[in-house]
């Protein structure tokens, strides 16, 4: 316990802008001598990860309201899956768009460009006099976090010594991990306690906030490149390519396998990303450079990242299924079960950081593996009548892992590319991640439907989920795997 203490308390500095490093200067890194602008990396961090953190939150907190909205607007349940659909769809193809701002405007444009995003949106929705401009809300938020997503992770790269990176980048992890996992929690009970327009009330002030911080704590610096030119090639292949994927991974669960509207979206998809990465490597100004796989650590780092989010995405859509549909629960007693995860992210995604900053990245990732791992074989166990309690046990193993391992990998693979591209592979990344997330969950939820189906009446009413976690199992083994022959 004395050993954790004080690396508690370096990852509290750190976030606080206490710590020991380097510091912002319009793009650059500067020596610890500048006393004055070191807090100006530290602010700027702080706002664009809380930034991001309100944009994942409404990504999921909206699940928690549908019901009264789709009440409010008489909408279908397949019409009112569009809030949540599209914000993934918008926010999965507008990350690569990142890049390309990141060159061309200061950080201080790029920033107040998402808040102006982010709060058109937050405004559309809570005044919402129809659906359609609720969707559009919808759209306009999602845009502002696929702006943010990568500028957070470059923020952590660029503005912090290798030192410090790590930490810094567990710090970001509580807006990729906890923030969209509290989302439920917040929305669901904002909705129950004002009405469901409550919690963009919330966002509005939060954002207004943060505009006004901006204002204050960054500073005018020139662009990095004000000659960058947008590809719109480029950018026309990518919106196809991963928005395919996403929306012919997302439709996977409605769909049968030979339905039209999951397999030419994926086939669509697929081949305009292919394409996009081919024309890539050979355009003048690519919007996202494919020498982020020059770097070993990169290209390692990314099938990481990319099997983990395959492994874990899904569970919160599947546990509350598990909880409420096969052992009888209720949406509350489901909360419970992932109320560990929720606890987990916001505690251990900033220790993982520093800890890997202290020893290492392969201790800290393998150990998280082994967590990931038994979590998830355990979970592949589970039967109608397993105590819940056990249930919240598995999942908290899970959750450990989880938290253990998305920062550490992220800063890792990213920490050996040249500074000019860091925003590059962040972006491709996180794109990736998104489709690989829509895959396993797709996965999953299409195994319950088809298994259960299949074993209807059958002695086993818990196969169709044994088989979904069963997968979970499988890639969250691989990830493990992939660690520990790759992670150095």
């Amino acid at each position: 316990m004395r050993a954790v203490l004080p690396l508690c308390r370096q990852g509290v500095w750190a976030i606080l802008g206490l710590a020991k490093g380097a510091v912002w200067s319009g793009g650059d890194i500067v020596g610890d001598g500048q006393v004055k602008k070191r807090g100006a990396v530290y602010a700027l961090f702080a706002i664009v990860v809380l930034a991001s953190a309100s944009g994942n939150l409404s990504q999921t907190a909206v699940n928690a309201m549908l019901a009264d909205i789709m009440g409010e607007f008489s909408l279908s349940v397949d019409l009112g899956q569009w809030l949540t659909t599209s914000y993934m769809l918008v926010l999965g193809v507008t990350v690569p768009v990142a890049t390309f701002l990141s060159r061309r405007l200061s950080v201080r444009r790029h920033v107040f460009l998402a808040l102006l995003f982010f709060l058109a949106g937050a405004i559309a929705d809570l005044l919402a006099p129809s659906f359609a401009v609720l969707l559009a809300g919808r759209v306009l938020q999602a845009v502002s976090t696929g702006l943010l997503m990568p500028l957070m992770q470059t923020i952590a790269m660029t503005s912090f010594p290798p030192g410090r990176q790590a930490t810094a980048m567990g710090i970001a992890g509580v807006a990729m991990g906890f923030a969209p996992n509290i989302g439920p929690t917040i929305g669901g009970a904002m909705s129950f306690a004002w009405g469901w327009r409550s919690f963009f009330v919330l966002l509005v002030v939060i954002t207004v906030a943060l505009a006004i911080a901006a204002a204050v704590a960054i500073k005018p610096a020139p662009a990095r490149d004000t000659g960058a030119r947008l590809d719109v090639v480029s950018l026309t292949m990518s919106t196809v390519g991963f928005g395919g994927l996403l929306l012919g991974f997302s439709n996977a669960s409605s769909f049968a396998p030979s339905s039209p509207f999951m397999w030419a979206p994926i086939v669509l998809g697929a081949l305009f990303l292919a394409l996009f990465v081919r024309r890539q490597k050979r355009v003048e100004h690519p919007l996202i450079t494919m020498e982020i796989f020059a770097s070993r650590q990169y290209a390692a780092g990314f099938v990481a990242q990319n099997l983990l989010n395959a492994s874990f995405m899904g569970i919160t859509l599947i546990v509350p299924l598990y909880v409420e549909g096969l052992c009888g629960g209720t949406a509350l007693e489901a909360g419970v079960v992932l109320l560990p995860g929720t606890v987990a992210a916001l505690l251990l995604n900033p220790l993982a950081g520093v800890l890997t900053d202290r020893v290492g990245v392969r201790p800290v990732a393998v150990a998280s593996g082994v967590f990931l791992a038994a979590g998830a074989v355990l979970m592949s166990f589970l039967e109608a009548d397993t105590p819940l309690w056990a249930v919240t046990l598995c999942q908290a193993v899970r959750a450990v892992g989880v938290s253990g391992l998305v920062g550490p990998l992220t800063s890792w693979s990213l920490a050996k590319l040249p500074r000019p591209i860091v925003a590059d592979g962040s972006s491709f990344c996180i794109a990736a991640r998104q489709a690989c997330a829509s895959l396993g969950t797709s996965i999953m939820v299409f195994a319950i439907t088809a298994v259960g189906v299949t074993s209807a009446g059958m002695a086993d009413p818990a196969l169709a989920y044994q088989v979904a976690f069963g997968f979970s199992a499988v890639m969250a083994v691989a990830t493990l795997g992939f660690i520990v022959a790759k992670v150095r």
